[in-house]
């Protein structure tokens, strides 16, 4: 979406000495949309301009310079003049046929996933390094293609892995990092919120969402997230047993249209991971929010338990368990909620997706490996797959091992 009426213009940003300032220009298409624009234009790559530059640590000072495109030019117009960028284009080829001073160095992608593969096969055919937003594609074959397309073409490339980043699974990670928890034997996680019809209120997501025959549906959507915490946090997916449904079958588009939605709002799954640890995750755009935060997971291990969210996370050591007694006669005693205790920041946590571009743009001006690339990505879309295979056929599917 254009930007709203309470965000500010960007600050003029801090520019750094020209003798120390390499200048890296990105293709950004989709940021008229509310993610590419919000999270990935304003908070990450305008904040690291603000902040004066990215800090390589050699002596040089990265200074991403946003090349905006998109279909829309009055609003990719809107975005340049509120922001102060000069450059803008409704013409992909264009922008990536440009030579000399006007050459981008890197391609992100945060379109509708349907337009997406298409678009970064433009980009690494062209030579450009790619950063994208996922699911990576709609189907494994597109997705593993893009992957090994990049190898080839001997290009840098990502994929947002964003949920990596965020407080509660940080200070989570700390956790497991520190064995607070022995051997854990189960994640639970909840994710959700009531997404409006459309008709009495505006709906929070674009109608594609729920449309299959435009890449829409909550498994496609969220899988590819659940996959990278899972395996980061937890272990590699090695089976995923699933459950989709419909639970709102009309819904409103944005020029107040009915329309019948095709695809899942709803998917309830159960994951086996490589190491024996069950995972049970549901997500839903059909349920109202009786929790601290969109998203929890609940961790279970034999020393002590955590939840973590967004922001938070509390733990419950073994050592401070109580014995709670099951009796349905008396009402309950024990405020159970004030029995775990906060786990502490213990440090400044970043915007979740500025922190992965700031890694992202490192790699891309320095090397090295680079863990979050198209690969991974590969693996969020196989899971997808297979979880709507497995609840079309309601059967259990095993996940094979991803190699190029």
């Amino acid at each position: 979406m254009p930007p709203t009426p309470n965000q500010p213009p960007s600050p003029p940003p801090a520019q750094p000495s020209v003798d120390r300032r390499s200048t890296v220009r990105i293709a950004m298409n989709g940021v008229t949309g509310r993610m590419g624009y919000h999270q990935h234009l304003v908070r990450s790559l305008l904040a690291i301009r603000a902040q004066g530059g990215l800090d390589l640590g050699d002596g040089r000072v990265l200074w991403p310079e946003p090349v905006l495109v998109g279909r829309r030019a009055d609003a990719l117009r809107a975005i340049a003049e509120r922001h102060g960028l000069a450059h803008w284009s409704t013409d992909l080829n264009a922008v990536l046929a440009a030579r000399g001073e006007d050459a981008v160095d890197v391609y992100f992608d945060a379109q509708a996933t349907a337009a997406r593969p298409d678009s970064l096969r433009r980009a690494i055919a062209a030579g450009k390094h790619v950063y994208t937003e996922k699911p990576t594609a709609r189907g494994l074959a597109d997705a593993l293609e893009l992957a090994r397309l990049a190898e080839a073409a001997g290009v840098r490339h990502g994929v947002v892995q964003d949920k990596l980043f965020l407080p509660g699974l940080l200070k989570l990670k700390r956790l497991i990092d520190g064995g607070f928890f022995g051997e854990i034997l189960s994640v639970r996680g909840e994710f959700g919120y009531w997404v409006f019809e459309g008709d009495w209120q505006d709906a929070q997501r674009p109608s594609w969402n729920y449309r299959a025959e435009d890449g829409g549906g909550i498994t496609m959507d969220m899988f590819p997230h659940w996959e990278y915490v899972l395996h980061e946090l937890f272990g590699r997916v090695t089976s995923v047993f699933a459950h989709t449904a419909t639970h709102v079958p009309r819904r409103w588009d944005e020029r107040g249209k009915p329309y019948p939605a095709t695809a899942d709002d709803a998917v309830y799954a159960l994951f086996r991971l490589a190491n024996g640890t069950v995972a049970q995750i549901n997500s839903s755009w059909a349920v109202r929010v009786m929790r601290d935060e969109l998203v929890e997971f609940q961790v279970d291990g034999v020393h002590g338990s955590a939840v973590a969210g967004l922001r938070r996370c509390r733990a419950q050591h073994r050592s401070a368990t109580p014995r709670p007694v099951w009796n349905p006669d008396l009402p309950a005693a024990e405020a159970f909620r004030d029995q775990w205790q906060e786990v502490p920041d213990n440090g400044d946590f970043e915007n979740g997706f500025k922190a992965q571009w700031e890694l992202f743009l490192r790699h891309v001006a320095l090397g090295g490996p680079y863990r979050w690339d198209l690969l991974a990505g590969a693996r969020g879309v196989q899971l997808a797959e297979l979880g709507l295979r497995s609840a079309a056929r309601g059967r259990r599917f095993d996940v094979p091992e991803l190699a190029l």
